[in-house]
């Protein structure tokens, strides 16, 4: 059901509406599932690290994968506004689809389990992507769940 409602509310009202269920719970491509696919990724490094988002400290990330996200999760609440202002769910989205592909990106590049000095650092971004995540599936009405 999740996956039929984002698909429903990333579509622009303006335009034209194709029903396509075998695309709607895709887990590629500009889906709910992806995106909520990026999120239980997300809770399960947490688990695996056992994070504890009061204890990190010291955050230092300078790669550009880092700021791509940062930019994003800076961007939000704009996000929400304007998606507010303009009655256009399909903005928050197309927001969380874009912070799950850079955190997909992210993941890709990145060694976030890895003990180093940037563990913590990187760790508290992806918690932070997560509650960000979390946070435009709940406005969708979309569940996001801790494992899939």
């Amino acid at each position: 059901v999740g996956a039929i409602k984002f698909y429903d509310l990333k579509t622009d009202r303006t335009n034209g509406y194709d029903f396509d269920l075998e695309a709607m719970v895709s887990f590629e491509g500009e889906t709910g599932p992806y995106v909520q696919y990026a999120y239980a990724r997300i809770q399960s490094i947490l688990r695996k690290a056992d994070f504890k988002p009061d204890t990190a400290s010291n955050y230092s990330l300078n790669d550009a994968e880092s700021w791509e996200i940062i930019k994003l999760l800076q961007d939000f609440p704009r996000i929400i506004n304007r998606a507010a202002d303009n009655f256009e769910p399909s903005i928050i989205a197309k927001f969380a689809i874009s912070l799950a592909q850079a955190f997909n990106k992210y993941y890709a590049h990145t060694r976030i389990l890895d003990e180093s000095p940037e563990r913590d650092s990187r760790l508290a971004l992806s918690y932070a992507t997560a509650v960000v995540l979390k946070e435009a599936l709940r406005l969708l009405g979309v569940e996001a769940p801790e494992k899939m």
